[in-house]
């Protein structure tokens, strides 16, 4: 499994946005992390990958600055850092746990954890939840850098998500968490109302029952569950996609809810109804189709915010309201 690596230069800096920057190398789109590989300017000499783009995987048609030999080389490490991400892989890079010095709650308390399958889900859940303090925390399962998502950025721009955290192997988050556990508790112990968990933007998938990213969701389920959490399912459903695994209830909901150890929360039809207004001019977009293209998908993530807003204001368990995915 070599890297496909490539030199070239920097021609042109398009973006800059918190954590990211969108450039051009040799006239061809690349992404870089100037948190992870230093500043980056035109006419700089870099190294990058360029294998998912020419094997059109998940990347989104871009390739990713691997290093700057111009600028990035002899970075020093983040201050007190001394465990590493990634580790034994070319990416290496020592990071700071919030688990060593941040207080984490010993019971979650009912809090409500939203759990979606794919990262688009994570604008129309978020829109059910507003007005109320939002953690974001990323799991495996898809990107890994916190900072590649858009809608995040979007999200706490309008006040829809106040901390965006990175469970390990992701990385390049607002905190940073060897474990999931540690990440809700985290939020607890903060007072957050209420917590999204999401695979970053290009979910890893196989074809398999088993073998895609949304089965890290399953784990996200049974430690909150195990920690007095409230998981909800936001339910992956589509009546536009032409993948039968995908057509109606997904193939991603249906093994997260196989696989969690107790009863998942999931929304009525009711939760739904005001999907539209409440997600109007956020970044809804699956799969290259929107809420005109497909409705179903937009309302169903949205309705589990609101199921999971139901719970705060309700005060009620998951044996109460929960049942299970149709099969």
């Amino acid at each position: 499994m070599p890297l496909t690596l490539r030199r070239g230069r920097v021609t042109a800096i398009v973006g800059q946005l918190e954590g990211l920057v969108r450039i051009e190398v040799d006239g061809t789109p690349c992404i870089a992390y100037p948190r992870l590989t230093g500043p980056v300017e035109v006419d700089d000499e870099v190294l990058v990958n360029t294998q998912a783009r020419e094997l059109a995987l998940g990347s989104g048609g871009f390739d990713v600055l691997y290093a700057n030999l111009t600028r990035g080389l002899d970075l020093p490490a983040e201050e007190g850092a001394h465990v590493v991400a990634l580790p034994y892989t070319p990416g290496q890079v020592t990071v700071c746990y919030l688990e060593e010095t941040a207080e984490l709650a010993d019971s979650l308390a009912g809090l409500p954890v939203v759990l979606c399958t794919v990262h688009s889900q994570v604008a129309p859940v978020c829109a059910g939840l507003r007005g109320l303090r939002v953690a974001y925390v990323q799991v495996a399962g898809g990107a890994l850098p916190v900072s590649l998502s858009d809608t995040v950025r979007a999200l706490k721009e309008r006040d829809l998500l106040e901390v965006a955290c990175a469970v390990a192997p992701c990385l390049d988050g607002d905190a940073q968490f060897v474990s999931a556990a540690a990440a809700l508790a985290w939020a607890s112990a903060r007072g957050h109302e209420a917590v999204v968990c999401s695979v970053g933007p290009g979910i890893v998938g196989t074809g398999s029952r088993l073998g895609h990213g949304a089965l890290a969701l399953a784990d996200v389920a049974n430690v909150a569950l195990a920690l007095g959490g409230r998981p909800v399912l936001a339910v992956r459903t589509s009546d536009a996609d032409e993948r039968e695994r995908h057509r109606g209830v997904s193939h991603h909901a249906r093994t997260v809810q196989e696989l969690a150890l107790g009863e998942l929360v999931v929304a009525s039809d009711t939760d739904g109804e005001d999907w539209e207004d409440a997600c109007a001019g956020l970044p809804l977009s699956h799969m290259g189709r929107g809420p005109g293209d497909d409705p179903a998908f937009f309302r169903a993530a949205y309705a589990a915010g609101r199921a999971a807003r139901r719970l705060i204001s309700e005060s009620v368990s998951p044996a109460e309201t929960g049942y299970r995915c149709p099969r």
